[in-house]
C-alpha cells in the first residue's frame, strides 16, 4: 500500500458545511459523490466524500464542529440564542486570557506575581458580575415587587395571580419581602441547574488530561518530558470540570448572600433589631459576611484557580453552601418575625395605599423606594469601576500600580463620613460638600495607575511585523470586562425600567411614579444614548479611515498600464476588499481603544450623579433639565429593548450564516476559551472540538502498520477559527506525532487579533514557539500560512514559517472561455485557489519522503 497522507480540514465560524469543506460540487442528477460520515455523530464528525478510496495518495477529511455553537432549526437553537444573554459573564470570563506574562506552566504562577494578582482581581470582578444580576433581579422581586406594589391594581400587572400580596397580613411588617426574595432564588437555581447541565461538557474528553505510559511493546518509544513553553500545552487546560463545579458553587453561594443582604439591610435601617430580632439578625449578618470573605480568600487559593480534571467538590466547597442556606433560613426567619419597637412604623417607609384612585393622598408623589436600595446600587458600581480601574492597571504596569486604585477605594469612605459626620482630628467639611462630589476626584486618581510605564519582561519580544504589538497598551483585561460590565448595567437598568413601567403603566417610572426604579436607571438611560452617539462618532471615523485607504488601494491598483474600463470597475471593486483588509488589521484594535476611552470619561460622571439622590424634573423651567429627563428616558426605553434585541442576534447567529460571519465572530472567539474565570458563562465548544481533534490525529497516526485506515502523516488544515483550534490542537499532541503532522492555516487571525489580545498564548514569542515545536529534526519548518490581501480576517504570521499570498481575483476579467468575472473569495474557499494546491502536493511528497513510521518495540 503506497503511503498515504491525510488533509483533515477544520473550518471557521461560518460553519461551512461538509460538503463545501471537502470540495464537492452538485451535478445535474444529484448523484455525484456525498459527504460520508466516518467518525463522531451529529454535532461534531469527521467527513469524507463517498469517492474516497483507501488507495487514494491524499485523502481530504474535514471536521464539522459548527453545531456545537450552531445547528439545525430546532428548540436547542433557542436555547442556544438565550445564552447570548449571558455575553456580559462571556466577556469576563474571556478576560483572564488577555493578561500577559502567564507563564508557560500554571504551577509556577504564584499569587503574588503579576499574572496571579491580576488573575484574582478578575475573579473577583466576575464574582461581583453575578452580584449584579442578583441585586437586579432582587430589586424586582424585593424592592419593585415586594415593598413598592401595594394596591392589588398594581399587583394585578404582574402575570399570574398575585394580588394576595395586598392582603392585611402580608402587607404588615416585612413579610412580603420574604416573598420577593424568592424570585432571585428562583434565578439563580434556573442559572445554576442550566450551567450544571453543560459542566459534563468538560467532562466529554476522548484523551486523557495526563498521558499515560506505554506499555511495553505498544507504541512509540516514550521520549523524555520537556518543559512547557505555552500554557496550551498543560494537558488539563481543556478539562476542568472540578474547578468550574467548585467556582459555580462559590458564585451561586455569593448569589444567595448577595441576594439576602438587600432586605436584611433595609430592616437595620429601618427597624433596629432588639430582643428575639437581634438574636436572629445578627447571628445572620455573620454568616452572610462569613461567605463573602471565605469567597474572597478562595479566588486566590490553587483549587479553585487551577485546572485539575474531574477533582470533586471538597470540604470548602460544602462549608459555603452550609454557611449560605444557614445565613438564608435566618434571613427569611428575620422577614417573618413582626417589627419591632425600635424604629418607626414600616407604613410610614412604604408607599400609601390607594394612589391610584386618588393620586392627592400623602406621599403617593414621593419616592418610597426600599431604604437603602439605590444608595447601594450605585455604591456597588463604583467599587467595580475602581476594580476594573485596577485590573487594567497591574495588567499593564505590575503590582506597583496597584497603589493608586488601592488608595482611592481606601479613602473613599473615609471622605464620605467627612462629608456626612465629620471625622475626629479634622475640621469640619466646606459647606456643600457632598459624597457623591468625591466620586469623580477618587477615580480620577484611581485611573493614574493606567498611565504608568508598562512593565517590560527581562526578554524583550519582537513584533512580527506592524499591528502585531500588545493591544491596548496591555490594559486588555480590563478593557475586555469593561464591556462585559457596561452590557450588564445596560441589562439591569434595561430590566429594572421594564418591570417598574409595567407595574405603573399610568406614569413614568423616572418621575412621579408610585413604582420608582433606583436613581441609577435614569442616569444609565442617559449613559445609553451618549454611548450611542459615541459609537455614532466612532462609525464615522471608520468611514472615513475606510475611504481614504479604498482611494489609496485603488490608485495603487489603477496606476497598472494597459487596464481597460473594465478592468477599472474590477480594481474598484477589489480596493473595497483591501481597503477593509487594512481597515480591520490596522485600524480596528485602536478604534475599540478609543471608545473604551470615551467610556472611562462617561461612567465616573454616571457613578457620581447616581449617587446624587436628584434627578432633572420634566416639569422645571430650566429647558436642560427637560432635554436631559427626556433623553434619559429615551435611553431607558432602548435598554428595555436590549434583551431583546440581543437574543435575536444571538437567535439569527445560528441560523443566519451572513449574521454568524459578523456578529458570531465575537461569540466564536468569547466561547472559545474554557470558563475558568466565570462558571456561569456559556460553555467552551473548544473544550470539546480540541481533545476530539487530537484524539482523531493521533488514532489515525497510532493504527498499526497495514491497516487500511492508517495514514502515515496528516496535513492539518484550519481555516480562520479553525487555524486557532488546530493550533491549540498540535501544542496538545506529543513530539513523536508532530513530527508527522504539517500544519496549513488559511484565513488565520493568529497575530491581528489572537496574538494582539491573547499574548500569552498567542503573542509574538509563544507563535515562534509554535514554529520550534512544529520544525523537525532535518530543518523543515512544518507550517504554511496562506493569506490574501482582500481577506479582511487573514493575514501573514511571520513567525518562521512559510507565508504564501493568494492572488485575489485570479485575474481582473474572464478568460479560456469563461463569461463570467473570476470572484473575489476574500475569506472563504482557499483550498481552491492554486497556490493552495500546489503547496499541498509539494507538502505531500515532503511528507512521504522525510517522515519515518513509528517502530513498534522489539523484546
Amino acid at each position: 500500500m503506497a503511503d498515504r497522507v491525510l488533509e483533515l480540514r477544520v473550518h471557521g465560524v461560518s460553519n461551512t458545511p461538509p460538503d463545501q469543506l471537502l470540495g464537492l460540487h452538485p451535478t445535474p442528477g444529484g448523484d455525484g459523490p456525498q459527504p460520508w460520515l466516518v467518525a463522531g455523530g451529529e454535532v461534531t464528525g469527521f467527513y469524507r466524500s463517498t469517492a474516497a478510496g483507501h488507495d487514494d495518495p491524499i485523502t481530504v477529511e474535514a471536521y464539522s464542529w459548527g453545531q456545537l455553537t450552531s445547528g439545525a432549526r430546532t428548540a436547542r437553537d433557542v436555547e442556544r440564542g438565550l445564552w447570548t444573554l449571558l455575553l456580559p459573564f462571556t466577556l469576563a470570563n474571556v478576560a483572564l486570557f488577555a493578561r500577559t506574562g502567564i507563564p508557560a506552566d500554571p504551577d509556577r504562577e504564584r499569587w503574588g506575581s503579576r499574572s496571579g494578582i491580576t488573575a484574582w482581581l478578575i475573579r473577583l470582578f466576575c464574582l461581583s458580575l453575578t452580584g449584579t444580576l442578583v441585586i437586579t433581579v432582587t430589586g424586582v422581586g424585593v424592592d419593585l415587587i415586594g415593598w413598592q406594589c401595594v394596591g392589588r391594581d398594581c399587583l394585578g400587572q404582574l402575570p399570574g395571580p398575585w394580588e394576595w400580596l395586598g392582603n392585611h397580613w402580608w402587607h404588615q411588617d416585612t413579610r412580603a419581602l420574604a416573598v420577593g426574595l424568592l424570585l432571585p432564588l428562583l434565578v439563580l437555581a434556573a442559572l445554576g441547574g442550566l450551567a450544571w447541565r453543560t459542566y459534563q461538557y468538560e467532562a466529554e474528553l476522548p484523551a486523557e488530561p495526563r498521558p499515560r505510559p506505554s506499555a511495553r511493546g505498544d507504541g512509540p518509544p516514550e521520549e523524555p518530558p520537556t518543559p512547557w513553553q505555552n500554557p496550551l500545552q498543560d494537558p488539563t487546560f481543556w478539562c476542568g470540570e472540578g474547578q468550574l463545579r467548585r467556582a459555580a458553587v462559590l458564585h451561586l453561594c455569593t448569589g444567595v448572600v448577595t441576594a439576602a443582604a438587600v432586605p436584611v439591610s433595609a430592616v437595620l435601617i429601618m427597624d433596629p433589631p432588639r430582643g428575639v430580632r437581634a438574636a436572629v439578625a445578627w447571628p445572620t449578618i455573620a454568616l452572610l459576611a462569613t461567605v463573602v470573605a471565605i469567597a474572597v480568600v478562595a479566588l486566590g487559593r490553587p483549587w479553585l484557580s487551577r485546572r485539575q480534571g474531574a477533582a470533586p467538590l471538597g470540604r470548602w466547597s460544602v462549608a459555603v453552601a452550609v454557611l449560605a442556606g444557614l445565613g438564608l433560613v435566618g434571613t427569611f426567619v428575620l422577614l417573618l418575625l413582626p417589627e419591632g419597637p425600635a424604629g418607626r412604623p414600616l407604613t410610614e417607609f412604604r408607599p400609601p395605599v390607594g394612589c391610584l384612585t386618588d393620586p392627592a393622598i400623602t406621599g403617593c408623589r414621593t419616592d418610597r423606594s426600599l431604604p437603602g436600595y439605590d444608595t447601594a446600587v450605585a455604591w456597588f458600581a463604583t467599587y467595580q469601576v475602581l476594580l476594573l480601574i485596577a485590573i487594567g492597571a497591574v495588567s499593564r504596569s505590575g503590582r506597583r500600580a496597584l497603589a493608586a486604585p488601592v488608595t482611592a477605594a481606601s479613602l473613599l469612605p473615609f471622605g464620605v463620613l467627612w462629608t456626612e459626620r465629620g471625622l475626629p482630628g479634622l475640621p469640619a467639611a466646606p459647606t456643600g460638600l457632598q459624597a457623591w462630589m468625591l466620586v469623580v476626584p477618587a477615580i480620577g486618581m484611581a485611573a493614574t495607575g493606567l498611565l504608568l510605564p508598562r512593565h517590560r519582561p527581562g526578554t524583550v519580544e519582537q513584533p512580527l511585523g506592524p499591528h502585531t504589538d500588545l493591544a491596548w497598551g496591555g490594559r486588555g483585561p480590563a478593557l475586555i470586562a469593561g464591556f462585559g460590565w457596561m452590557m450588564a448595567i445596560a441589562y439591569c437598568a434595561g430590566l429594572l425600567y421594564w418591570v417598574s413601567d409595567r407595574l405603573d403603566r399610568n406614569a413614568t417610572p423616572s418621575e412621579n411614579s408610585r413604582v420608582v426604579p433606583p436613581l441609577a436607571v435614569f442616569w444609565a438611560g442617559l449613559a445609553c444614548v451618549v454611548a450611542l452617539i459615541a459609537l455614532l462618532a466612532l462609525l464615522v471615523r471608520a468611514g472615513v479611515l475606510f475611504h481614504s485607504l479604498r482611494r489609496a488601494e485603488y490608485a495603487t491598483l489603477a496606476a497598472a498600464d494597459g487596464l481597460s474600463a473594465h478592468d477599472l470597475r474590477r480594481c474598484r471593486d477589489v480596493s473595497t476588499f483591501r481597503a477593509l483588509h487594512r481597515l480591520v488589521g490596522e485600524h480596528a484594535v485602536r478604534l475599540v481603544g478609543c471608545y473604551a476611552g470615551c467610556a472611562l470619561l462617561l461612567v465616573p460622571l454616571c457613578c457620581a450623579a447616581a449617587l446624587a439622590r436628584g434627578r432633572p424634573s420634566p416639569r422645571s423651567p430650566d429647558g436642560w433639565q427637560v432635554l436631559v429627563h427626556a433623553t434619559a428616558d429615551l435611553g431607558d426605553r432602548l435598554l428595555g429593548w436590549l434583551p431583546v434585541v440581543v437574543g435575536a442576534l444571538g437567535l439569527l447567529v445560528y441560523r443566519n450564516d451572513t449574521v454568524r460571519r459578523t456578529v458570531g465572530v465575537i461569540w466564536d472567539v468569547g466561547t472559545f476559551w474554557p470558563r475558568a474565570a466565570h462558571p456561569l458563562a456559556p460553555p467552551s465548544y473548544a473544550e470539546r472540538a480540541v481533545p476530539e481533534l487530537q484524539t482523531r490525529v493521533a488514532g489515525l497516526l497510532a493504527l498499526p502498520q497495514h491497516h487500511p485506515d492508517r495514514m502515515e502523516a496528516v496535513i492539518l488544515s484550519g481555516h480562520s477559527q479553525g487555524t486557532v483550534i488546530c493550533a491549540a490542537t498540535l501544542l496538545q499532541l506529543p513530539a513523536h506525532w508532530r513530527r508527522r503532522i504539517w500544519f496549513f492555516s488559511y484565513g488565520c487571525q493568529l497575530t491581528r487579533l489572537y496574538g494582539r489580545v491573547f499574548p500569552a498564548y498567542f503573542g509574538p514569542e509563544r507563535l515562534r514557539t509554535l514554529a520550534r515545536v512544529l520544525t523537525w529534526p532535518s530543518g523543515y519548518v512544518a507550517w504554511t500560512n496562506f493569506w490574501r490581501d482582500t481577506d479582511p480576517l487573514g493575514w501573514q504570521v511571520n513567525a518562521g514559517e512559510r507565508d504564501i499570498p493568494v492572488a485575489d481575483p485570479e485575474a481582473l476579467h474572464p478568460s479560456g472561455g469563461e463569461v463570467a468575472e473570476p470572484p473575489i473569495r476574500n475569506h472563504s474557499n482557499y483550498p481552491a485557489a492554486l497556490e493552495f494546491a500546489r503547496e499541498r502536493a509539494l507538502v505531500a511528497r515532503l511528507l512521504r519522503r522525510t517522515v519515518p513510521s513509528p517502530r513498534q518495540r522489539v523484546g
